[in-house]
């Protein structure tokens, strides 16, 4: 049994509802976000420019982070001493940052060439540990 309503559509092509409407989602060009990488590209670059794709980097768990001194800092943290494990206290690297005025012999895992010869020419030394 054919309707009244649809009776008077007949030939009317889309029976009063616009291209496609009422059959699923078709007026809005699909559910949700389909059609995102097709028909609705142009509103995916407009409204949308970090919805696809990855960003930044994830760092591994396992880095150790490296505590440094500078060769500034040695006389400041350390005054009056000749020889410093900076194992013991806590240090693992030496820079080269800064200026130190006497000799000191320095125990350390780790030093950059600049605060080797820092040291050296102040009459010092760099003892480097495994």
């Amino acid at each position: 049994m054919v309707r009244d309503k649809t009776k008077k559509r007949r030939g009317s092509r889309t029976h009063g509802r616009g291209k496609k409407a009422g059959r699923g989602a078709g007026l809005r060009g699909g559910r949700g976000n389909a059609g995102l990488h097709k028909h609705k590209y142009m509103h995916v670059l407009k409204y949308m420019r970090d919805h696809f794709g990855r960003r930044g980097f994830k760092r591994s768990f396992d880095k150790k982070e490296v505590k440094a001194i500078n060769v500034g800092d040695i006389e400041r943290l350390f005054p009056d001493r000749k020889e410093i494990n900076l194992k013991e206290e806590g240090f693992d690297k030496l820079l080269g940052k800064g200026e130190i005025k006497t000799k000191v012999k320095i125990i350390v895992p780790k030093a950059t060439d600049r605060a080797i010869r820092k040291i050296e020419e102040k009459g010092g030394e760099v003892v480097i540990i495994e």
